[in-house]
């Protein structure tokens, strides 16, 4: 079913509306979460057309799912998979709420190597002088990215070039591969109104809690929208799958607006500029500090792998342990592309070992941080973060190269900060307003993991073709790790170092899309990159 049509007049979108498709479902969810349930009780598996056999079965059946459900035995509603297609949702929709939990998997158009085209951007319904205001900002910030791709282009080939000097004798076959290295830049000054399009798929457990916090900040309007669309595709495939589907929470009842209204909180501007001082500072120099720690995680990594294998400390030193559990010479684990290392009992030692950073990225960096569901963070209410005025972003490295593209970027942003702040005191909701603001803006957030799962991070995000951006603030965690803990800091390396030490040839695993640069050689105290 497609809900394009179904919602039109329901929506506040002056732009397309989101589109939303069921393209793959279980066959038979409602009945298959009963089956699972009563197969926990029984001699045998219970199919779901046992459960469906007879009025008899049916009337047992409901009964089950209504008390399951309202006792939280919620598991059984896991087992079914919805796989949707997604079209015309904003980048900021994404960023807070579509990708902001664990529990998801996207594969969704990426601004790095697609161009961007005009018209693609969330445009909400808006009174005129409000709405003309939008509008030439969108235009604007499509023109400043236009413009940033070409002046960029000549600043990122003679980076690329100092990389691949050997390519520049056939400059011409490589044009394609610069332009997106420098589009992958102007995509800062676009705004986080921007379209994207994806597949999304997801348990019908996780459905049943978009439904219920679908009202939340920062994006209520269109995530109501999307979640009812998504609501309203397995309903036509299933109709009971949401026979005891719960209201959304509004907005004034959630936990983050209830806290707001009890604290008597200033107005966000002034409140944000002392915030936003307060943890810059805290920062120094860096984009991520270590603020958190197992203190003694080097030594409870080694008790974790000599309880793993029954050996007395006397049969097995601390630091040959470690070498075990995380020397890629002796843990193959690590040398594998399908990353098993969760369902290897040596390799989950290094869920012991515990990290917090503090960090500031861009949202189009951030987006991409979040993608690690298993380093979650705590990411602001956007408007709460806002301080007008100024502009508060990210500028990347190769624009630093560039006056002219500096000066793009400034002026875009500042043009982009005024129109926000006569949207705001015009009265449009923050949630419409700040969708101008550019991918570049800042986002400030703690964020903290495991060992095992920041060594996932860490190791692929350490490649020299990851985003610049998150690429610089693995390197700032993981040498912050080395000077705090040497033994296990020490084989947190980029994949191609990690090939190299486990003794697979070649070592780096990206072939065609290799960097250009011998990683594996290196320290990481000698890493840098403008591209």
């Amino acid at each position: 079913m497609d809900v394009h049509a179904d919602h039109s007049t329901q929506h506040p979108f002056a732009s397309a509306p989101p589109r939303v498709r069921l393209v793959n479902a279980f066959a038979d969810p409602y009945n298959n979460a009963v089956a699972t349930a009563r197969t926990c009780y029984s001699s045998r598996v219970i199919t779901p057309a046992d459960v469906n056999r007879d009025e008899a079965a049916r009337e047992v059946r409901d009964r089950i799912a209504r008390e399951t459900y309202g006792a939280g035995h919620h598991t059984t509603l896991q087992h079914a998979h919805f796989q949707f297609t997604l079209e015309n949702v904003s980048r900021q929709f994404l960023w807070s709420f579509l990708h902001a939990h664990p529990f998801y998997n996207s594969e969704q158009v990426s601004q790095r190597y697609v161009e961007v085209k005009p018209g693609r951007a969330f445009i909400p319904r808006l009174p005129g002088a409000q709405q003309a205001i939008y509008l030439a900002c969108l235009e604007r910030q499509m023109a400043a990215y236009r413009k940033l791709i070409e002046v960029l282009t000549p600043t990122a080939a003679e980076a690329f070039f100092q990389v691949f000097p050997g390519r520049r004798k056939a400059a011409d076959k490589w044009n394609s591969a610069i332009k997106k290295k420098s589009q992958e830049i102007a995509r800062y000054v676009l705004p986080v109104a921007i379209h994207a399009h994806l597949y999304h798929t997801i348990s019908g457990l996780t459905l049943h809690r978009y439904h219920r916090m679908c009202l939340q900040y920062d994006t209520p309007a269109e995530t109501f929208f999307v979640v009812k669309a998504m609501v309203a595709e397995v309903q036509a495939h299933d109709p009971l799958f949401f026979a005891r589907i719960e209201d959304p929470i509004p907005l004034e009842q959630t936990h983050e607006f209830m806290a707001l209204q009890s604290l008597q909180t200033p107005e966000p501007s002034s409140s944000a500029r002392e915030f936003i001082r307060e943890f810059d500072a805290s920062l120094g120099k860096r984009v991520s500090v270590l603020t958190d720690y197992k203190i003694n995680a080097e030594a409870t990594t080694a008790n974790a792998v000599r309880q793993v294998l029954g050996l007395p400390s006397s049969a097995l030193s601390d630091a040959a342990a470690l070498e075990l559990a995380l020397n890629p010479k002796r843990n193959p684990n690590f040398s594998n592309a399908l990353n098993i290392n969760t369902l290897s009992k040596l390799t989950r030692v290094l869920h012991h070992p515990h990290y917090t950073f503090r960090k500031l990225l861009s949202h189009t960096a951030d987006s991409q941080d979040q993608r690690h569901r298993m380093t979650p963070a705590s990411r602001p209410i956007l408007h709460r973060h806002y301080a007008g005025g100024e502009p508060d972003v990210v500028m990347p490295s190769l624009m630093l190269l560039n006056g002219e593209a500096r000066e793009l970027y400034d002026t875009a942003c500042a043009s982009a900060w005024q129109d926000v702040d006569a949207l705001l005191d015009a009265g449009t909701p923050p949630e419409f307003a700040l969708c101008l603001l550019p991918n570049g803006v800042s986002i400030r957030f703690e964020e903290s993991g495991d060992l095992l799962n920041l060594h996932h991070k860490w190791t692929t995000r350490l490649c020299y073709t990851a985003q610049e951006e998150i690429w610089r603030a693995c390197l700032d965690e993981v040498t912050q790790i080395e000077a705090l803990h040497p033994t296990l800091g020490k084989y947190l390396r980029p994949p191609c170092n990690i090939r190299e030490m486990s003794g697979v040839r070649p070592p780096c695993p990206e072939g065609p899309r290799f960097c250009g640069v011998v990683v594996w050689r290196l320290s990481p105290g000698v890493y840098a990159r403008v591209i």
